[in-house]
Order: structure tokens, then C-alpha cells, then sequence
């Protein structure tokens, strides 16, 4: 049995390139570990939808459920800055597009 290595095109956050990204400037794909993505607004509740969002795109680019570690709430009451932080945990895996590339791989090897 051979070992094979599968490619991952990362960017130079370590997310894979075609990772749908959140569509606000004010929200991040931030540093491992359990690379939060960060969602900041002054109404929770756009920044909740916007989570749900960039989830539901997310989910349909890696054909699974995205892993959600922890989905955690904050508040910057500096001057200027958004109100809320809403900030959801990811399996770093996840955002680099590994469980879609090894299904990839494993098609084009049964072929």
C-alpha cells in the first residue's frame, strides 16, 4: 500500500483559496487554533443572520455540515467599534477544505 499526499491550496492565512469567505468587511476568518470567524455588528442580529449566511455557503462549498467548536459572544464598547463580536469556533480542517479534497481524491482514485 502506497502513502499518498493530497495538495491543500491554502492562502497565506491557511484557509483554502476558494473558501467562501464572510461577505462583510467587518467580519474574519481569524488565527488557529479553532480558527474563529468572526462576525461584528452593532445589531446582533445581523450579525447572527450573516453567520447563518456564510454557514449555509460554507456547508454547501465543503458538502458537510461545518464543525462548529463553540459559537461565542462578545461585546467592544470602545468608540467607533461594533458593538458585538459574534465569533464561531471552526475545525481549522474544515476551512481548508480537507473533507472536500479527500472525497475528490477518493473519486478520481476509484475510477
Amino acid at each position: 500500500m502506497s502513502e499518498e499526499t493530497i495538495q491543500l491550496e491554502l492562502n497565506d492565512s491557511g484557509v483554502a483559496v476558494d473558501l467562501p469567505m464572510p461577505a462583510n468587511q467587518r467580519d474574519t476568518v481569524q488565527e488557529v487554533p479553532y480558527r474563529p470567524v468572526e462576525f461584528r455588528d452593532d445589531d446582533l442580529p445581523n450579525a447572527l443572520e450573516r453567520a447563518a449566511s456564510w454557514l449555509r455557503q460554507t456547508q454547501d462549498w465543503l458538502g458537510e455540515a461545518v464543525d462548529v467548536i463553540a459559537v461565542h459572544l462578545d461585546y467592544d464598547d470602545t468608540k467607533g467599534s461594533p458593538y458585538y463580536a459574534l465569533k464561531l469556533l471552526c475545525n481549522e480542517e474544515d476551512l481548508a477544505g480537507v473533507p472536500r479534497l479527500v472525497r475528490e481524491h477518493d473519486r478520481t482514485t476509484d475510477e
